[in-house]
């Protein structure tokens, strides 16, 4: 793999779109679950700092909330209440603490074997479509400018070059606000 480094100008620009990214799913996913946006972002930072600190800032990540585990937290807290539901998640911190050290210890030939091409790409489709309700009742208040944010992000993935191929979210998003 090429160790890629960007600029400091490119390193705000991708870190901006880093923020537009994962800013709504890390405020908006606790509020749809009942607990505590301050809580998430302050977990999801505490733990972007641990996880940069370790890797050596090698890998441009942030850690935060997901969209894919509404749907388990719901159905969790309605069955065992939120306190099961949150030592369901504390189990799968576990679980992904283990894996990471596992994955650290053995290097990335683990994770190949674990999870190939194979088993990943269905996987990602799956959380795609999954979403794809929520995507679809989100884009049902302004067709047109969903439509017109999307055809710029995918323009802008598939067309662009250099710096513009790194950005479609902000793209997208900047385009859809100024129609």
């Amino acid at each position: 793999m090429s160790n890629l480094q960007l600029s400091p100008m490119r390193k705000t620009i991708v870190g901006v779109q880093f923020l537009f990214v994962a800013f709504g799913a890390t405020v908006l996913v606790p509020l749809l679950v009942g607990l505590d946006p301050a809580t998430a972002l302050f977990t999801a930072g505490l733990g972007t700092f641990i996880f940069h600190l370790v890797t050596k800032g090698k890998v441009p990540i942030f850690l935060g909330s997901s969209f894919a585990f509404i749907t388990p937290i719901i159905s969790a807290s309605k069955q065992w209440g939120m306190p099961g539901t949150l030592a369901g998640i504390a189990g799968v911190a576990l679980v992904y603490f283990v894996m990471s050290a596992l994955i650290k210890w053995q290097g990335k030939k683990l994770l190949d074997k674990l999870f190939p091409p194979v088993v990943i790409g269905p996987v990602i489709i799956l959380i795609g479509l999954s979403l794809s309700k929520a995507a679809v009742d989100m884009a049902k208040t302004n067709w047109l400018i969903a439509f017109i944010s999307l055809g710029t992000a995918v323009t802008v993935l598939s067309m662009g070059r250099g710096l513009m191929k790194l950005v479609p979210v902000i793209c997208g998003i900047a385009v859809g606000y100024s129609v």
